[in-house]
């Protein structure tokens, strides 16, 4: 089996000899050193904070460790431990600053061993990691995160209360040597001085003062001294789309948009994109926690796929990110899982409408049919248009409609979320609007919006599903059923409509016959409903008698997926990391930014769980 590798001269090259000329897997030794790393500075902490340890078996351990004699030795065995645990999840990932920084550290380990404790084993330890990490720096190749500067507060929190909490420890972990009974509040008051620097209210004997006061010491010099790197290193900024980006993607739409539903998400400005060596093809992704998310099929050429791909999969490995595609097609998955060796798993399914097919009569849309005339005769009137239709003034009215209705202070989508209405380059986009004489809705007769993206020349996809609270229900179904008549007069052949994730699960864990594991299945899908609306979203698409697409998820180890799972929450915006609002840096943007409709759980209306 040969496949057409873009940008190889050669031309045809079997897919098996090609992963083999990129060379074998890569080595386990950074998973190896990072969770040594991770042991070793738990046991370095034990060591420094409970004298127990120290004087129990496991001290025998903790001799051959850097810091575990005297005062000093306790303070160094604490910043040991807390440095190597911050190094172990970047060792792991193979990334070159945490392993230069090792580099730098274990000298110095081994010296404190050697001119403090007079340890030669200590010493040689250190250096034989030291030895091993030189061996082995081909492996740490990895490139920075995207990254800026208001980690740095996140880190000063974290540490912050992590150093207060350890603090309490190391401030009780002598109560035979304690003079009184101070209590929780003079303990935390010595904490807070002792990070400082400051000898605070608690008392010791023989010594034990200077071996929490260092230990102490320690913790705050590591709270300012990460705080201030994080604070002043150079900004790192997520990738974004340039205008020079966009214009190609929309050359390659323009040529073979219709082939992906998803296609026109990629001009989401908050991603970035790799093209292959061509230029005939590419990837848009996004970096969420270490996860690089594609979503949907790559555009353009499909036989120039592999070269994006390869593009892809080469970004992730120089900056060791996950790399994972959500909501690709079965020609997109069959492409990834050949090219990359990759696994794939059935995510859901998309619900497309043939207009040519869709029609109100018949018993099967019976509800959909008297729901839509029940509104009109309510005093509602739709309209459909191409957003190049719309004047700015009305333009404007709805982009001020769609972010005053939006359910959620956290934007939601990625895969299948434009995140804006009207943008120049927009103007083939549909625009449903439904209208009610209201005196005083600061909206004027305007009820409920739905907008669709182009999907090739003949084709367009649900984006969005905004409504006034105050409007009767029903509205999305509306407007759905006003956009696919007036299909026909637009020149749209095919509807895209809402993602139902675990679809298939649904549909058959209810039918008569089904196993119990399946029904076991389906009832936990029922009950993430409550929160995700995946059931709700099924059922809203069924009402319009669609044929179901299948999508896929593809993912490199099955041990990968809760990462992934957790990463697509995040970009999808139902987990929100980001700090406070009074602390996050706002970013001025030409046009209110309106959630999707879709995700795997996604429906930015409240309403469809209604409906």
């Amino acid at each position: 089996m040969s496949v057409t590798v873009d940008g190889d001269k050669s031309g045809l090259v079997p897919v098996r000899v090609r992963r083999i000329l990129r060379g074998p897997r890569p080595e386990k030794v950074p998973a190896l050193v990072g969770t040594a790393c991770t042991l070793i500075g738990l046991i370095d902490i034990a060591a420094g904070v409970f004298p127990r340890f120290r004087a129990s078996r496991m001290h025998a351990v903790a001799e051959v460790l850097p810091g575990t004699l005297g005062p000093l030795s306790a303070a160094l065995s604490l910043s040991a431990g807390v440095l190597l645990l911050l190094l172990a999840h970047g060792l792991k990932r193979n990334k070159r600053r945490a392993w230069r920084a090792a580099v730098v550290l274990l000298p110095l380990g081994a010296a404190a061993q050697f001119v403090w404790r007079h340890s030669v084993l200590g010493a040689l330890l250190s250096l034989v990691l030291l030895t091993l990490l030189v061996r082995h720096r081909g492996e740490f190749a990895a490139l920075p995160d995207p990254r800026s500067r208001w980690r740095a507060l996140a880190n000063f929190v974290l540490m912050g209360a992590g150093s207060i909490a350890l603090g309490l420890v190391i401030v009780s972990a002598h109560p035979r040597r304690v003079v009184g009974s101070p209590s929780l509040a003079d303990r935390l008051e010595h904490v807070l001085y002792g990070l400082l620097g400051i000898e605070g209210p608690v008392a010791y004997t023989k010594g034990v003062d200077w071996t929490v006061g260092y230990s102490l010491g320690a913790l705050g010099m590591l709270t300012a001294l990460t705080t201030i790197y994080l604070a002043f290193r150079p900004e790192h900024p997520a990738a974004r789309l340039t205008d020079e980006d966009e214009i190609r993607l929309r050359a390659l739409l323009d040529q073979h948009g219709g082939r992906d539903s998803l296609g026109h998400f990629a001009l989401r400005r908050d991603k970035g994109v790799v093209f292959s060596p061509s230029g005939k093809a590419a990837v848009c992704y996004r970096v969420v926690s270490g996860v690089m998310l594609a979503s949907g099929d790559p555009i353009g050429d499909v036989e120039a796929w592999p070269g994006a791909i390869e593009r892809f999969m080469d970004e992730a490995k120089a900056h060791s990110w996950t790399p994972a595609v959500m909501g690709c097609s079965e020609t997109g998955g069959q492409v990834w899982t050949r090219e990359t060796g990759l696994d794939a798993l059935e995510l859901g399914d998309e619900a497309v409408v043939d207009v040519a097919d869709f029609s109100l009569s018949g018993r099967a849309m019976r509800n959909v049919r008297q729901m839509v005339k029940r509104i009109e005769r309510n005093g509602y009137t739709t309209q459909v248009r191409r957003v190049r239709d719309l004047d700015d003034e009305e333009l404007e009215r709805v982009r001020r409609a769609a972010a005053d209705w939006r359910g959620t202070d956290t934007e939601r989508g990625f895969s299948m979320a434009l995140g804006r209405i009207g943008a120049p380059g927009d103007g083939d986009a549909v625009i449903a609007t439904a209208h009610k004489d209201d005196d005083t809705s600061p909206h004027g007769d305007l009820k409920a919006i739905i907008h669709f993206v182009p999907w090739g020349p003949d084709g367009m996809s649900l984006e969005l599903m905004r409504r006034d609270r105050s409007a009767d229900p029903g509205m999305n179904e509306l407007l759905i059923v006003a956009a696919l008549q007036a299909s026909p007069d637009l020149g749209i052949a095919r509807v895209s409509l809402n993602f139902a994730m675990f679809r298939a699960a649904l549909a058959r864990g209810e039918k008569i016959g089904a196993g119990p594991v399946l029904r076991v299945w389906r009832g936990l899908l029922v009950f993430l409903s409550r929160w995700f609306q995946i059931e709700s979203l099924y059922k809203f698409n069924a009402k319009f008698r669609p044929r179901w697409e299948p999508r896929f998820v593809v993912y490199r180890k099955s041990r990968d997926l809760p990462r992934i799972g957790f990463a697509a929450m995040q970009a999808e915006g139902f987990v929100n990391l980001s700090l406070p609002r009074p602390f996050t840096h706002r970013r001025p943007t030409p046009a209110p930014r309106p959630c999707a409709h879709i995700v795997p759980t996604q429906t930015a209306d409240r309403e469809v769980r209604a409906a």
